[in-house]
């Protein structure tokens, strides 16, 4: 449990391994925040910014919509209404708008490198930072370095970072 400027928080760790044969084929970590009602009304705000030029070798800007959300949602079994009920999202969590999925920035963030790399990643590992929301005009960014790493980014506005990862290529 920790204490931040958005209320009481409770870190949780979750580790699930995929097994085939008996062994370990993909391990998967997860760190969770949860945080508690704080009674503040809005902790985050829309990017004001729009999109400031970029000088990373690989980059694209995804665009999402309320059933994108909502889809992504079903896929992967995310029933939290931050993602898909707007009501609830605005007048309960304080949020502006629907909240983008972190794994879906994750998502966005590997695939930048597998296509533009013609490459499956080895490993990714990821950071997320900051919400993005329905609406925010964002962009992923990736650099290779000759080594066959990739560090990967999801940055809005005057580069306000959202998301960072780390892949290696295999």
């Amino acid at each position: 449990e920790k204490h931040g400027r958005t209320g009481d928080m409770l870190f949780v760790t979750v580790r699930s391994e995929y097994l085939q044969d008996g062994s370990p084929t993909i391990v998967e970590e997860q760190n969770l925040v949860y945080r508690s009602d704080s009674g503040s009304s809005r902790p985050f705000a829309h990017t004001a910014a729009g999109l400031a030029s970029s000088t990373a070798p690989w980059s694209t800007t995804p665009t999402t919509s309320a059933p994108l959300l909502f889809r992504y949602s079903a896929l992967t079994a995310n029933s939290h209404r931050i993602h898909y009920d707007q009501p609830y999202v605005t007048g309960v969590e304080g949020y502006p708008d629907l909240v983008v999925h972190g794994p879906l920035l994750a998502t966005y963030m590997a695939d930048l490198a597998r296509l533009t790399s013609g490459r499956p990643l080895r490993t990714f590992d990821f950071r997320l930072k900051r919400p993005v929301f329905l609406g925010d005009e964002f962009r992923v960014e990736g650099i290779p370095a000759d080594d066959g790493t990739v560090a990967l980014q999801v940055v809005s506005g005057t580069d306000t970072v959202h998301a960072s990862g780390t892949g290696q290529l295999a």
